[in-house]
């Protein structure tokens, strides 16, 4: 399996980039947004990949991080999304607006993406709304470590009256939950305090349990 490319643009063209690595080429299909980003011809890349093996090709797909790699993963195991239509999905929203279709329900924006039906849309935020917390936490857990890492940052948790006998999620995997819930779109305090009452409620929950319980505290009523 090759999970990751690096070496320098070759040429770009409409669908894919040519990597050379030590004098080793590699095509490395990506979404219009990836290679818009990408560098320019001679410039260096790196790209984390997934390897897609049929009886008559093969083909690496390629990402900016692992969670984009992790997204394209999981929105091709809904039926009828291919790789392709995989990196349409993620070329027009992104793995943060991904993120936030599912979580609202939102199949219309998935629609928006060129060449997704609506029956495939509603699939996709169908099949993934229960998948998808533990994709959204690698988002977080990523979030929280660069915090934590350019400000040497140290989280705690918030002191409260002492509970006898009861064991709450630990305050990383509470972070790790509202850092999900923020770059989802929900304001600070609602997020902060749909968060709160999950971990509450669900005593050990891990990262994607407390996700999946706050967004069902947020979800609208009726």
């Amino acid at each position: 399996m090759i999970g990751r490319i690096a070496g320098r643009i070759e040429y770009k063209a409409d669908d894919h980039v040519l990597i050379d690595v030590r004098g080793v080429g590699y095509v490395v299909y990506c979404s219009d947004r990836v290679l818009s980003q990408i560098g320019r011809t001679g410039e260096a890349a790196a790209l984390y990949t997934d390897l897609l093996v049929r009886e008559d090709i093969l083909q690496l797909f390629g990402f900016p991080t692992l969670v984009e790699k992790e997204w394209h993963r999981l929105l091709m195991s809904v039926q009828g999304v291919g790789a392709k239509a995989s990196l349409s999905i993620l070329g027009a929203l992104g793995p943060d607006g991904v993120s936030r279709a599912i979580a609202l329900g939102d199949w219309n924006s998935v629609k928006a993406a060129k060449g997704i039906g609506p029956k495939t849309a509603q699939r996709v935020v169908n099949e993934l709304k229960d998948k998808a917390p533990a994709v959204m936490a690698m988002g977080a857990t990523a979030s929280v470590a660069a915090v934590a890492s350019d400000e040497d940052a140290v989280i705690e948790p918030v002191a409260t009256a002492p509970v006898a006998h009861t064991r709450a999620p630990s305050a990383s995997s509470q972070a790790e939950a509202l850092s999900a819930l923020s770059n989802l779109g929900y304001a600070p305090g609602e997020a902060a305090s749909a968060v709160a009452q999950a971990a509450g409620d669900t005593p050990e929950a891990d990262t994607p349990a407390l996700i999946r319980a706050a967004l069902k505290l947020l979800a609208p009523k009726g």
